[in-house]
């Protein structure tokens, strides 16, 4: 099974709950323009195009837009017909995008863009083109709006498409094996990758956040439209409690042992106690991907409804971790959810790589992505706080601590060896830095160390 190429109608039911999808025949009625002979620029033969193209596929435009609820959850859908002029976008293709965006705006809904085009048309020239500046103010509108926007990129999925209603969307999906790319295949060079201009290829740089199969498509879509709709907190969501029943430790280089601990609970364990379903983002939107920055929304029971994590893995994080933390707590602030972070890293990655790819400005990212939300921030180190590839994911006045964690200005070795002192010193200059969970919280730096859940 797949839905990489059904028509426009097809992907839509394939989607969509039975029988609940309506067109948005009063916006189009309104919209729709009569055309010059042969369009704008009279190109020779395009009426003939158009008409051969709605007698192929029984549509009269290149997208179908309308309303339907997916697993129950209503949203607004734009769907392309790439049977008609290779999903082409003109100018009555922006008009009905257009209609889509905005009656998302005035019925609060979340859009859902279903994209399969070869890009701008080209009969209609450099208007066809300037639909992309319709598509993207459109969508600037309904970001600020804070409405959540969702694509799902079928094949093709190429040219403006792909860098407007694609690439733009807060979550893009793909299906697998889609041709994914600005350049489509018959004007990319001649010694291109192929593999880079593909689902997985984009997956891969951090451009698409999952691939999906088909047969899992429509209840991935609900997931998160479910998720998205879910309540939410007003105020700081409660830290997940320990995972580890731990005494707290008699030295500080207790505590660092303790934290380094192989068996120590990771991020994983603490997101799968946390939250009934999660949701994963992933990547930093410019290349890369962190495989140690757990990023994502989820569901919690008890009232707290939906909650965006960002959870680093016990790892040195990468530039295209803090990058991709930015973006997703930036991305719950606008949607008005509260954000939990996990901290746990030795310290920022600090290699040549790392600074080639821009470590100082991507932590500067994240230490403003916090520092600027209007959203809440609760933050759990669980592990190792290494200097300030920790702290930039902090939440300040609402960071507690696990009984086997540490949190230190510099690693107490490091420490060591800037003081000029032996290997062997280590240890007691990590008790002088004060980087146990009891001495966090005596100086301010931690709210609390949490404790295990009782068991019944």
């Amino acid at each position: 099974m797949t839905t990489t190429r059904l028509s426009a109608r097809a992907a839509i039911a394939s989607l969509t709950d039975p029988h609940t999808f309506a067109e948005l025949d009063a916006e189009l009625d309104v919209s729709e323009r009569e055309s010059d002979p042969d369009g704008p620029l009279a190109w020779s033969g395009y009426d003939g195009s158009r008409a051969r193209a709605a007698a192929t596929t029984g549509e009269t435009e290149s997208v179908v837009v309308g309303a339907a609820r997916i697993g129950g959850q209503e949203a607004v859908l734009i769907s392309f017909e790439f049977g008609f002029l290779g999903g082409s976008l003109g100018r009555h293709t922006g008009d009905r995008l257009e209609a889509a965006y905005r009656y998302a705006r005035e019925h609060r809904l979340p859009l859902v863009s279903l994209i399969a085009t070869g890009g701008s048309r080209m009969q209609e020239g450099m208007l066809a083109l300037t639909q992309l500046q319709r598509v993207a103010a459109q969508s600037a509108l309904t970001r600020a709006a804070g409405l959540p926007q969702i694509a799902v990129l079928r094949d093709p999925t190429t040219g403006g498409g792909w860098a407007t209603l694609g690439a733009g969307a807060d979550i893009v999906l793909a299906l697998p094996g889609a041709q994914v790319g600005f350049a489509g295949s018959r004007v990319r060079p001649p010694d291109a990758d192929p593999a880079a201009y593909t689902a997985e290829g984009q997956y891969a740089a951090g451009h698409v956040d999952a691939v999906v199969a088909a047969p899992e498509l429509a209840r991935t879509v609900s997931d998160w439209l479910r998720v998205l709709a879910a309540p939410r907190s007003a105020g700081p969501v409660a830290p997940p409690a320990a995972l580890a029943d731990v005494a707290a430790p008699a030295t500080g280089w207790d505590a660092v042992r303790r934290a380094r601990h192989p068996d120590r609970p990771r991020a994983g364990a603490y997101l799968d106690a946390y939250f009934t379903l999660r949701l994963p983002v992933r990547g930093d939107r410019a290349g890369g991907t962190d495989p140690g920055m757990l990023c994502g929304f989820g569901l919690r029971e008890g009232g707290e409804g939906v909650v965006a994590y960002v959870a680093q893995c016990g790892t040195a994080t990468l530039p295209a971790g803090y990058r991709t933390a930015a973006r997703v707590i930036r991305l719950a602030d606008r949607l008005g959810i509260p954000v939990l972070t996990l901290v746990d890293t030795p310290g920022a990655a600090n290699d040549a790589a790392a600074e080639r790819a821009g470590a100082g400005a991507a932590i500067a990212d994240a230490f403003a992505a916090v520092a600027s939300a209007g959203v809440p921030v609760t933050t759990l180190l669980i592990g190792e706080g290494g200097s300030g590839g920790a702290l930039a994911l902090a939440a300040p006045g609402n960071t507690w601590v696990t009984p086997d964690s540490y949190f230190s200005v510099i690693a107490p070795e490091l420490a060591a060896a800037i003081l000029k002192r032996p290997a062997s010193e280590a240890p007691a200059t990590a008790d002088q830095l004060r980087i146990r969970p009891h001495d966090l919280v005596a100086l301010g730096v931690a709210r609390g160390v949490v404790a295990p859940e009782a068991r019944a």
